[in-house]
Protein backbone atom coordinates (compact mmCIF):
# COMPACT_ATOMS: atom_id res chain seq x y z
CA UNK A 1 0.00 0.00 0.00
CA UNK A 2 1.16 3.33 -0.96
CA UNK A 3 2.26 5.75 2.01
CA UNK A 4 2.91 9.47 2.42
CA UNK A 5 6.19 9.29 0.80
CA UNK A 6 4.38 7.55 -2.36
CA UNK A 7 1.54 9.75 -2.70
CA UNK A 8 4.04 13.00 -2.68
CA UNK A 9 6.46 11.46 -4.95
CA UNK A 10 3.13 10.91 -7.09
CA UNK A 11 2.23 14.54 -7.04
CA UNK A 12 5.80 16.12 -7.57
CA UNK A 13 5.89 13.90 -10.40
CA UNK A 14 2.83 15.10 -11.96
CA UNK A 15 4.02 18.80 -11.27
CA UNK A 16 1.38 19.45 -8.38
CA UNK A 17 1.99 22.30 -5.78
CA UNK A 18 1.18 20.57 -2.22
CA UNK A 19 1.68 21.45 1.29
CA UNK A 20 1.62 19.74 4.43
CA UNK A 21 0.59 20.42 8.19
CA UNK A 22 0.87 18.24 10.60
CA UNK A 23 -1.48 18.34 13.67
CA UNK A 24 -3.23 15.94 16.60
CA UNK A 25 -4.92 12.81 14.49
CA UNK A 26 -8.35 13.96 13.68
CA UNK A 27 -11.27 11.02 13.23
CA UNK A 28 -14.10 13.52 11.93
CA UNK A 29 -14.90 16.11 10.04
CA UNK A 30 -16.22 17.89 13.65
CA UNK A 31 -13.01 17.21 15.47
CA UNK A 32 -11.03 18.72 12.12
CA UNK A 33 -13.42 21.92 12.43
CA UNK A 34 -12.70 22.35 16.54
CA UNK A 35 -9.21 21.84 15.78
CA UNK A 36 -9.22 24.83 13.67
CA UNK A 37 -6.07 23.70 11.29
CA UNK A 38 -4.33 26.42 9.83
CA UNK A 39 -4.03 25.84 6.55
CA UNK A 40 -5.90 27.30 2.88
CA UNK A 41 -9.02 26.51 1.40
CA UNK A 42 -11.91 24.29 2.24
CA UNK A 43 -11.14 21.12 4.29
CA UNK A 44 -12.56 17.73 2.87
CA UNK A 45 -15.03 15.14 4.18
CA UNK A 46 -14.91 12.09 2.96
CA UNK A 47 -17.53 9.61 2.77
CA UNK A 48 -16.90 5.89 1.91
CA UNK A 49 -19.75 4.33 0.63
CA UNK A 50 -21.21 1.41 -0.72
CA UNK A 51 -24.36 -0.77 -1.72
CA UNK A 52 -26.02 -4.27 -1.78
CA UNK A 53 -24.82 -4.67 -5.14
CA UNK A 54 -21.55 -4.24 -3.90
CA UNK A 55 -20.48 -1.14 -5.45
CA UNK A 56 -18.13 1.55 -3.94
CA UNK A 57 -18.20 5.62 -3.68
CA UNK A 58 -15.73 7.34 -2.67
CA UNK A 59 -17.72 11.17 -1.58
CA UNK A 60 -15.65 13.96 -0.95
CA UNK A 61 -17.12 17.41 -0.19
CA UNK A 62 -16.59 20.58 2.13
CA UNK A 63 -16.36 19.41 6.16
CA UNK A 64 -18.81 22.20 6.69
CA UNK A 65 -21.37 20.40 4.59
CA UNK A 66 -23.81 17.82 5.35
CA UNK A 67 -23.85 15.47 3.01
CA UNK A 68 -27.77 14.16 1.69
CA UNK A 69 -27.83 10.46 1.63
CA UNK A 70 -31.32 9.74 0.44
CA UNK A 71 -30.61 12.74 -2.21
CA UNK A 72 -27.16 11.02 -3.57
CA UNK A 73 -29.00 7.55 -3.62
CA UNK A 74 -31.09 9.25 -6.43
CA UNK A 75 -28.54 10.79 -7.90
CA UNK A 76 -25.69 8.07 -8.27
CA UNK A 77 -28.51 5.32 -8.73
CA UNK A 78 -26.82 2.79 -6.63
CA UNK A 79 -30.10 2.13 -4.82
CA UNK A 80 -29.33 2.73 -0.86
CA UNK A 81 -26.19 3.51 0.48
CA UNK A 82 -24.62 2.52 3.48
CA UNK A 83 -20.77 3.17 5.19
CA UNK A 84 -18.46 0.72 4.11
CA UNK A 85 -17.41 -1.31 7.31
CA UNK A 86 -13.66 -0.41 8.47
CA UNK A 87 -12.19 -3.88 6.68
CA UNK A 88 -13.52 -3.14 3.45
CA UNK A 89 -11.96 0.70 3.88
CA UNK A 90 -8.40 -1.26 4.52
CA UNK A 91 -8.65 -3.87 1.86
CA UNK A 92 -9.62 -1.38 -0.93
CA UNK A 93 -8.38 1.90 0.13
CA UNK A 94 -5.57 0.70 2.14
CA UNK A 95 -6.41 2.90 5.30
CA UNK A 96 -8.42 2.97 8.25
CA UNK A 97 -11.37 5.32 9.84
CA UNK A 98 -10.68 8.80 9.97
CA UNK A 99 -7.99 8.86 7.33
CA UNK A 100 -10.09 8.22 4.43
CA UNK A 101 -8.76 10.85 1.46
CA UNK A 102 -9.26 10.95 -2.20
CA UNK A 103 -5.27 10.37 -1.86
CA UNK A 104 -5.95 6.73 -1.10
CA UNK A 105 -7.12 6.19 -4.55
CA UNK A 106 -3.59 5.40 -4.81
CA UNK A 107 -4.41 1.80 -3.06
CA UNK A 108 -7.24 0.96 -5.27
CA UNK A 109 -5.76 -1.10 -8.06
CA UNK A 110 -8.99 -2.85 -9.16
CA UNK A 111 -10.43 1.07 -9.69
CA UNK A 112 -13.50 -0.51 -7.71
CA UNK A 113 -14.76 3.02 -6.31
CA UNK A 114 -16.63 5.69 -8.47
CA UNK A 115 -15.04 8.81 -6.87
CA UNK A 116 -17.73 11.76 -6.46
CA UNK A 117 -16.68 15.42 -5.79
CA UNK A 118 -19.12 17.82 -4.63
CA UNK A 119 -19.42 20.81 -6.77
CA UNK A 120 -18.68 23.57 -4.09
CA UNK A 121 -15.38 21.72 -3.16
CA UNK A 122 -14.66 21.81 -6.94
CA UNK A 123 -15.59 25.93 -7.08
CA UNK A 124 -12.61 26.13 -4.37
CA UNK A 125 -9.34 27.46 -5.35
CA UNK A 126 -7.39 25.45 -2.46
CA UNK A 127 -8.49 22.05 -0.65
CA UNK A 128 -6.90 20.20 2.30
CA UNK A 129 -7.33 16.83 2.43
CA UNK A 130 -5.11 13.89 4.40
CA UNK A 131 -1.90 12.28 3.14
CA UNK A 132 -3.09 8.78 3.79
CA UNK A 133 -3.17 9.57 7.64
CA UNK A 134 -5.14 11.20 9.90
CA UNK A 135 -2.61 13.81 11.65
CA UNK A 136 -1.60 15.79 8.82
CA UNK A 137 -3.51 17.85 5.90
CA UNK A 138 -2.17 18.04 2.92
CA UNK A 139 -3.54 21.24 0.57
CA UNK A 140 -3.26 21.64 -3.17
CA UNK A 141 -5.97 23.60 -5.98
CA UNK A 142 -8.87 21.81 -6.49
CA UNK A 143 -7.98 21.74 -9.93
CA UNK A 144 -4.66 19.54 -9.34
CA UNK A 145 -6.79 17.40 -6.91
CA UNK A 146 -9.57 16.57 -10.00
CA UNK A 147 -5.88 16.14 -11.92
CA UNK A 148 -4.76 13.73 -9.55
CA UNK A 149 -7.44 11.69 -9.19
CA UNK A 150 -7.92 11.62 -13.32
CA UNK A 151 -4.03 10.80 -13.25
CA UNK A 152 -4.96 7.44 -11.66
CA UNK A 153 -8.05 6.43 -14.42
CA UNK A 154 -10.93 7.52 -12.48
CA UNK A 155 -13.41 9.95 -14.33
CA UNK A 156 -14.90 11.14 -11.45
CA UNK A 157 -18.89 12.49 -10.53
CA UNK A 158 -19.57 16.08 -9.74
CA UNK A 159 -22.71 16.44 -7.78
CA UNK A 160 -24.21 18.60 -5.00
CA UNK A 161 -23.81 16.16 -2.41
CA UNK A 162 -25.74 18.16 0.07
CA UNK A 163 -26.57 21.31 2.20
CA UNK A 164 -24.23 23.77 4.14
CA UNK A 165 -27.46 24.77 6.10
CA UNK A 166 -27.99 21.71 7.36
CA UNK A 167 -24.64 20.99 8.86
CA UNK A 168 -24.54 24.23 10.35
CA UNK A 169 -28.35 23.50 12.09
CA UNK A 170 -27.13 20.10 13.03
CA UNK A 171 -24.15 21.04 15.12
CA UNK A 172 -26.12 23.33 17.17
Amino acid sequence: MAAQEDLFATLDKLGIAHETVEHAPIFTAAEGLALRIETAGLHCKNLFLKNKKGQIWLVVLPSEKRADLVSLEKKLGGGRLSFGKPDLLLEILGITPGSVTPFALLNDSARRVTVVLDCDLMRAEWVSCHPLRNDASTTLRAEDLLKFIKSLGYEPLLVDCGSAEKAANSEK
